[in-house]
């Protein structure tokens, strides 16, 4: 990721939400991954932008050895508490731009809801240096699914309610860009389905997950949740609502 404090440590005081209430990968990247380049359980991933531990979790749970990189102090922490002592999970202190791993020691370069954070031109050259010659790049998003009324009148929520929203998401994802920043390598898209079942309670915390959502005590704070009150009442079944997403895979090989 970028160095500068604003994007290491925008997520610091969001760290519970996140933990509770964003979403793991599906099962299936696993599977993908091993049809798709051969993945097997010997691959040495680094997780760049690791978060806390969200995006290790499949790959780690498959018995790969993953270097974590992550430069904000608290998501480190919520991510050594996750996998409590795993001996395949390994934390680091870095940057995408300053691993600190060896140079062609990784099978595997795996991004999980990170990539817009980097600063694409040495996130790169660092990318380059420490994957191995024959080795792969993943770009992975979940993306929220737009496709169904509840989560479209989400959507129009946030643009309509929170400034901040429209800025981040304009970061987001950039196929042109996201193929010349994989470039030599060729890449390929993987999309897999995804959900998540809320009550209110954690539909509010999957939106205070979110480093644009406002907290509490900010100006619009209420109205915002006030909204998202009215927006699951018109939507919940039996106290639920289900919270769809795509899960994009921009796999560099």
């Amino acid at each position: 990721m970028q160095t500068n404090k604003s994007n290491t440590t925008r997520f610091s005081d969001r760290v519970s939400d996140y933990v509770k209430y964003r979403p793991h990968y599906p099962k299936e990247i696993i599977e993908k991954l091993s049809q798709t380049i051969g993945l097997e359980s010997n691959f040495i991933v680094a997780d760049i932008g690791s978060g806390t531990g969200l995006s290790s979790q499949r790959f780690v749970e498959a018995g790969n050895l993953v270097y974590a990189v992550e430069p904000n102090l608290e998501m480190r922490q919520a991510s050594e508490a996750f996998f409590d002592g795993n001996k395949n999970f390994k934390p680091i202190n870095g940057t995408a731009e300053g691993t600190t791993l060896e140079d062609q020691s990784i099978d595997l370069i795996f991004c999980g809801q990170a990539y817009h954070w980097f600063d694409f031109e040495k996130a790169k050259k660092e990318f380059l240096r420490i994957l191995k010659p024959e080795g792969t790049i993943v770009l992975a998003w979940n993306e929220r699914s737009i496709h169904d009324p509840f989560q479209q009148e989400y959507e129009r929520l946030m643009r309509n309610l929170i400034p901040e929203y429209a800025k981040v998401t304009q970061k987001n994802i950039n196929v042109d860009e996201i193929r010349s920043f994989l470039a030599p390598k060729v890449m390929q898209l993987i999309e897999l389905d995804n959900q998540q079942i809320f009550n209110l309670a954690e539909l509010k915390g999957r939106l205070r997950s979110s480093s644009y959502a406002p907290k509490e005590g900010d100006k619009n704070y209420d109205l915002v949740m006030s909204a998202l009150e009215q927006l699951f009442d018109s939507y919940q079944e039996n106290g639920k609502v289900i919270f769809k997403y795509d899960t994009m895979l921009y796999v560099g090989r």
